[in-house]
């Protein structure tokens, strides 16, 4: 018997725990959630071998069940957490000002200026307004915003 064979015969149904442990261990090093998937399956088919007396050939079939079950499931859950969580507009900042109104502090000419939002002062563009005038922001063009009149 070659070394692996006596260390799983020696380890019985807690062999399904160490190969469950490995699994989630190279789920830490590895990106993605696939081994998380087959490790909670092993997980699972120790403590049913534990409590039953089953074959390994129905030990392994157990494990492959539960692995392409728990994978799919597991898939479809995270495809549906993660469109639900984030914010669409994270790396382009300017994105959440579209359709905001503000105030100029600074006269808009030859079609360029500067626009304090929050702690930021954003460079715009748009048609030559006295300050005091009240803009929208229509869109956003590169690292800039593009302003209009508000009505």
């Amino acid at each position: 018997m070659s070394l692996i064979e006596t260390t799983i015969t020696a380890l019985g149904p807690w062999s399904w725990f160490v190969l469950g442990l490995i699994l989630l261990g190279l789920e830490i090093i590895a990106p993605g959630t696939i081994f998380l998937w087959f490790g909670l399956s092993a997980l699972v088919v120790g403590a049913v071998a534990l409590a039953f007396d089953l074959s390994w050939q129905v030990l392994v079939t157990l494990f492959l069940v539960l692995s392409l079950a728990s994978l799919l499931i597991g898939r479809r859950m995270m495809t549906r957490l993660a469109s639900e969580k984030g914010d669409p507009g994270l790396n382009q900042r300017g994105s959440r000002y579209i359709g905001r109104e503000f105030t100029l502090t600074k006269p808009l000419s030859e079609g360029a200026g500067n626009l304090s939002i929050d702690d930021t002062i954003w460079r715009i563009t748009g048609p030559d307004l006295p300050a005091g005038t009240k803009v929208r922001v229509d869109a956003i063009d590169g690292a800039r915003l593009v302003v209009s009149r508000a009505e």
